[in-house]
């Protein structure tokens, strides 16, 4: 069975997947890239090899996406899986179902801070990360495959993407806010941990001493050293430039308070304030 980490993109995935790798995949706790193997993202291109769709079209693998989400639960093992997919149906196939998804843990991020991620990570202004999160339609793909859309991922808008995975009844949800991450690291992680010990019916009780190296070695930091020193295989390659933009960008340092021009920060509050009030955001 499939427990989807899910998020919008740029909201925390990769640190939460981090910590869930080196806590689950570790003999100590103790993080590094490779753990990140243990949670691979789907959809991908890799999983569609089986099945006949045509790369050229952009929609063509939301076909088999329950067909190739039947194929990884045939290895009878739990499977952790990193999506920014939205959570619904394109042509009237769905994302996943509850014969093959078990569980959900969702980040929510400030939108407000994941704006200025997203100008760094995909080299854009204001104006086009704006309209990015904006977007219902919009999706993403290995852009450096020409007429290659194996690796589609449907994103929608950040607020629809958001009500998606928060509002279904299908499986059962564990619902985080990156900042609370940020502010209590400890305490969130250890209710992440619980959460997954009590959906698979794990018997092992919390390993504080694990849970602590975890998040040791997974602090913005250690991995932004580890980016440095090694290279980041989620980042992207820059358009202008040739060179690999950095994914560990600002960090704690992102605060939209600081850095988002106060004309954006007035669209931004404009265009999500009625979910930025449900989340209990400061909008002042």
């Amino acid at each position: 069975m499939i427990l989807w980490i899910a998020s919008y993109p740029k909201s925390g995935n990769t640190w939460v997947r981090s910590l869930i790798s080196s806590y689950f995949f570790s003999s100590d706790g103790n993080f590094s890239q490779t753990l990140l193997n243990n949670i691979p993202q789907f959809p991908e291109k890799k999983y569609f090899e089986n099945f006949n769709y045509d790369k050229s079209i952009v929609t063509s693998t939301v076909n088999y996406w329950i067909s190739a989400q039947e194929l990884i639960n045939q290895r009878k093992k739990i499977n952790f899986i990193k999506t920014h997919n939205f959570l619904g149906a394109i042509n009237g196939n769905n994302f996943t179902d509850k014969k093959n998804t078990k569980a959900a843990i969702y980040i929510i991020r400030d939108p407000r801070n994941i704006i200025t991620s997203l100008k760094n990570h995909y080299e854009l202004n204001y104006d086009e990360a704006l309209a990015f999160m904006l977007n219902e339609k919009k999706y993403i793909y290995d852009t450096f495959k020409k007429n290659d859309f194996s690796d589609f991922q449907f994103l929608s808008s950040w607020e629809k993407h958001y009500q998606s995975w928060t509002k279904q009844k299908i499986f059962n949800i564990k619902f985080i806010k990156y900042e609370d991450l940020q502010k209590n690291t400890f305490y969130t992680f250890k209710e992440i941990v619980i959460f997954i010990n009590n959906v698979f019916g794990f018997q092992n009780k919390f390993d504080i001493n694990k849970a602590k190296n975890s998040i040791k070695s997974t602090s913005f930091n250690k991995l932004k050293n580890i980016e440095i020193n090694e290279g980041f295989n989620e980042s992207l390659t820059s358009r202008k430039e040739g060179k690999k933009i950095p994914f560990f960008y600002l960090g704690p340092q992102n605060d939209w308070k600081e850095i988002v021009p106060q004309n954006y920060q007035k669209l931004l509050n404009l265009k999500f304030e009625t979910i930025l009030k449900e989340l209990h955001y400061d909008i002042n």
